[in-house]
């Protein structure tokens, strides 16, 4: 495993941001997940948590960011997520180093630190693709074309960006919420939906063969699909690459995924079908069994 702190040798070339507010993930989570990014990064990154007080117990190398009190408001803290936005603010995330910020429901499983080669300059901002309008020249184009109305849209369990360049993401929002804060303005509802539109120009998308969100990766309304899709060889090429998948907005917590069955099928909330098994899964299975068993105790 690679030593988490930097040496003088061999300086950080990247930061990994980390966000908790209140107490629903505990430090031990925090921990875990920061000891399985260094162990996978070739290049250990300066670690940065941005929370709401002081974690007793977290790792000693991790610098730690207290939220500017805006983003504490209640209205922030809840199913937007806009308190994340302060991860642009001026002055909160040091502004030498491009940034990979990553949810605290992830499982890593490869080096994250590749995610900034992903950038096509210090303005690029990166997120995993969540809607039909694509990242890129089309989705700029939509976006000019209606205004700001329609625009490629992306999830934020994983953003890359240069905080020197994009705290105008922040600002924008500051300025918003002053005219609108009943989110009246539709790309305030959440906290992805305000990036994308805000740093819209500059938008990319993290390829699927780096990360990916389960339940759109491992889950559909018809299990028969999960099925065949496991069959296809590019998938299983891109699946084997993964460095990360992300549970975000998954009602199944890991302690569930851990007490499933083999081949046993469930559903979330929105009847997407999930079926725990190496053949629909591949590789992928066994690897997120592996990164909660130390803190998850296993069924028997």
């Amino acid at each position: 495993m690679n030593s988490a702190t930097p040496t003088p040798a061999n300086p950080p070339t990247w930061q990994c941001v980390l966000v908790c507010w209140g107490t629903k993930y505990p430090v031990t989570l925090i921990n875990h997940l920061i000891e399985r990014i260094a162990a996978h990064s070739r290049s250990v990154p300066r670690f940065v948590l941005i929370c709401d007080e002081p974690k007793a117990g977290l790792l000693p190398f991790v610098q730690t960011s207290i939220f500017p009190p805006f983003y504490m408001q209640k209205p922030f803290k809840s199913v937007g997520c806009q308190a994340k936005l302060a991860m642009f603010e001026d002055g909160v995330l040091p502004q030498d180093l491009p940034v990979v910020y990553i949810d605290l429901d992830t499982v890593v499983m490869g080096d994250m630190g590749e995610a900034v080669g992903f950038m096509k300059d210090q303005d690029t901002v990166l997120m995993l693709q969540s809607a039909i309008i694509p990242f890129g020249r089309i989705g700029r184009a939509i976006w000019r074309a209606t205004k700001g109305r329609k625009y490629a849209r992306g999830n934020s369990s994983v953003v890359v960006f240069h905080p020197a360049r994009c705290t105008y993401v922040a600002q924008r929002f500051r300025e918003l919420y002053e005219r609108h804060p009943d989110f009246g303005f539709r790309p305030m509802v959440a906290d992805e939906r305000f990036i994308s539109w805000a740093a819209q120009p500059h938008m990319e998308r993290i390829p699927k063969s780096f990360a990916v969100k389960f339940p759109n990766e491992f889950m559909f309304h018809l299990p028969g699909w999960l099925y065949v899709k496991a069959l296809l060889p590019w998938v299983r090429a891109r699946r084997e690459k993964l460095a990360a998948i992300t549970l975000c907005g998954l009602d199944i917590k890991p302690e569930k995924l851990l007490a499933l069955r083999d081949a046993e099928v469930i559903a979330d909330n929105k009847d997407r079908k999930l079926v725990w098994s190496t053949r629909v899964m591949g590789s992928s299975k066994q690897k997120i069994i592996d990164f909660y068993r130390d803190i998850i105790p296993l069924s028997s």
